[in-house]
């Protein structure tokens, strides 16, 4: 092997070691009580009736903006959403692709805030659950 393989070699090698090291990571998270979660996936979560507040567990979502929604260093408090969103409609859609809202300047404050974060979107789970917890976090 030549030098500039035995290099290509090691970051190659380098990078899957890390990306190993994140998924082990990632499926290790803890909750705030300290017990392990194990994120369902989204049609488990969809598939059967379960309240806002444990949809929003299954989804991580307590994980990013803490069990009381206040928000931690991870993500923004989800209380008082109803002075950022002038319909559910609107909410709906941002769950499903938040990517597309990133150039509003409020969204742009939070990627200053929370660099290492990004919200995911949630286009597998129903209208209808996705309904529910806009209802919920309007409500709020």
């Amino acid at each position: 092997m030549t030098k500039p393989q035995i290099w290509i070699a090691f970051f190659l090698a380098l990078f899957i070691i890390l990306f190993a090291l994140e998924k082990l990571l990632n499926s290790n998270e803890t909750n705030i009580s300290g017990q392990k979660t194990s994120p369902m996936s989204q049609s488990q979560i969809s598939s059967k009736e379960v309240s806002v507040e444990e949809l929003m567990g299954n989804l991580g979502c307590l994980n990013c903006h803490g069990a009381d929604l206040t928000g931690t260093e991870r993500a923004p408090s989800l209380l008082r959403v109803k002075q950022y969103w002038s319909s559910r409609e609107e909410l709906i859609n941002y769950f499903r692709n938040p990517s597309s809202y990133m150039d509003n300047d409020r969204f742009l404050e939070y990627l200053k805030k929370y660099p290492k974060e990004m919200m995911p979107p949630f286009n597998k789970i129903s209208v209808q659950e996705l309904g529910r917890i806009a209802d919920y976090l309007l409500s709020k």
